[in-house]
């Protein structure tokens, strides 16, 4: 039996992880999975991205995307990771 250890997140990787689920367009159930998320939780989520101009619906395709800032906001993220990987891989002797 796999037994998968769930960490205290914070609301910037949950906000990444649910802009890069929906990075080519996501319904509310791929983005509640991706992100293992209730859907009481998906909702506010949902709410918090779209008032932040990070997300948007659109209605004809009942898709959620990132806008151009969201996009923007996953660019950093991807910068901030990279530097940290970066700086981890480092032996610091103190």
């Amino acid at each position: 039996m796999i037994v998968y250890e769930m960490k205290n997140r914070s609301r910037t990787e949950i906000t990444n992880t649910m802009l890069e689920s929906a990075r080519t367009g996501a319904t509310k159930t791929k983005m509640m999975y991706k992100a293992y998320l209730s859907y009481t939780q998906l909702m506010e989520y949902l709410e918090y991205l779209q008032q932040n101009d990070l997300l948007t619906y659109e209605a004809g395709t009942q898709l959620y995307r990132p806008t151009e800032k969201g996009f923007r906001f996953l660019k950093i993220s991807d910068e901030l990771s990279e530097m940290t990987l970066f700086t981890n891989s480092k032996n610091y002797d103190v």
